[in-house]
């Protein structure tokens, strides 16, 4: 449906400007009339297009500061509209002001904010405009936004937290690549022409450091190139193939160090949204259905919807999960305990909190191991490199007689 930006009068000769969605001039005109507006002016607009040229980038720390604010608005008794106006007053970042200002022009047309919502999937996601429909339909709104504001401190937490587990490593491997590679295309090419002048027998462990110096030098461009068409290749048969999705995820979960406590992630994040989702009368069904979009993990997401498919059926829900064969024993245990009790969301958000702190534990354990394994990668390397360069030196020396 079209957008229209227009200028209008009320009785009392006031003007009034916004933005509205019209099938035409008539049904703009009609809208208004109904609003108690008299149409002086207007004009068609592409409002998408406006937020998208605002510019800047909508962070996770933006939403949460709105999370908050709305939390904090809706219980002292200020109206959504007039704390959306406030709000869209005070916010720096140009782009997300843009959007507050479409979604109060909007909710000034007549829209709740989860339908305003729902045009800006490139901000408020499914999870997020669901939660806050099941809020706007419960009553339970400010509860909606301390919980996600809640949820999204998390994940901010969690992004920091693995940033300072790959930096480390990455920058180490970027060291011991440069370094291997200086050692092999400039130190052993003089060493070996030193040695060919000596006329010497060379051991096996200097005859493989020489073959992989020539390797590298005479053919660098595939050295270079290979890794990379490999990538590539995966980066594109990822995009274009569910089959390798599903194979990619699986590895993914199965990896040595990062798969424990990918599925952790993974785990603490369903618990948590499902939690919040039951909590806001979204049905279990619905739950699990936008649960697959959550997990971002496809074998998780294929358990959620052949459990889904269960529990429609008629299956209990700890029963399913258990059969599935996908969830660890302590997430099934207290989806059993929270059916018994009738409070599925407490025990869901136990789950959470148990996941989240060994989250913390492994990452703080992974990253205190890193540092002296790869240290010490880093000198088995070069120890095996200067071994094999060195060795034969040494035996000429102790052939020499003085």
């Amino acid at each position: 449906m079209p957008s229209f930006q227009y200028k209008a009068v009320d009785k009392t000769g006031r003007q009034a400007r916004g933005g509205l969605d019209a099938v035409n001039e008539v049904d703009l005109e009609l809208r208004l009339r109904r609003m108690g507006l008299d149409l002086v002016t207007y004009k068609e607009v592409d409002r998408h297009a406006a937020v998208l040229a605002a510019g800047g980038k909508i962070t996770r720390q933006d939403l949460i500061n709105f999370c908050f604010d709305m939390e904090q608005m809706n219980r002292s008794g200020i109206p959504l509209l007039d704390g959306l106006r406030d709000l869209r007053d005070t916010l720096d970042n140009p782009r997300f002001r843009e959007v507050l200002t479409v979604m109060t022009e909007d909710m000034e047309g007549g829209k709740v904010m989860s339908q305003c919502m729902a045009t800006h999937p490139e901000v408020f996601d499914n999870v997020f405009v669901s939660l806050v429909r099941a809020g706007e339909q419960t009553g339970q709104l400010p509860e909606v936004f301390r919980s996600l504001a809640e949820s999204l401190k998390w994940q901010d937490e969690l992004a920091s937290q693995t940033k300072r587990l790959l930096i480390y490593p990455a920058m180490v491997l970027l060291v011991v690549i440069g370094v291997v590679v200086f050692l092999l295309t400039y130190l052993v090419p003089q060493v070996v022409g030193l040695l060919k002048t000596m006329a010497v027998e060379l051991p096996i462990q200097t005859k493989v450091l020489i073959f992989l110096s020539n390797f590298v030098v005479g053919y660098w461009p595939l050295v270079l190139g290979v890794p990379v068409i490999v990538a590539v290749i995966l980066v594109l048969a990822i995009k274009r193939s569910a089959r390798a999705v599903y194979l990619w995820d699986h590895a993914k979960l199965h990896f040595p160090l990062t798969g424990p406590i990918l599925q952790k992630i993974i785990m603490s994040r369903f618990a948590n949204f499902f939690a919040l989702m039951y909590q806001s009368g979204i049905t279990i069904l619905d739950a699990l259905k936008i649960s697959e979009a959550i997990v971002d993990n496809r074998v998780i997401a294929d358990g959620l919807m052949r459990a889904g498919q269960q529990i429609n059926a008629g299956a209990g829900l700890a029963e399913t999960f258990q059969n599935l064969g996908v969830f660890p024993p302590l997430v099934i245990r207290m989806l059993r305990v929270g059916e018994s009790t009738g409070a599925l969301d407490v025990s869901l958000r136990n789950v959470n909190y148990f996941y989240t702190r060994d989250v913390r534990e492994s990452v703080d354990k992974a990253l205190k191991l890193l540092e002296p394994t790869m240290t010490l990668g880093l000198g088995v390397i070069l120890a095996l490199i200067m071994w094999s360069v060195l060795s034969p030196v040494y035996d000429i020396l102790g052939k020499i007689k003085f």
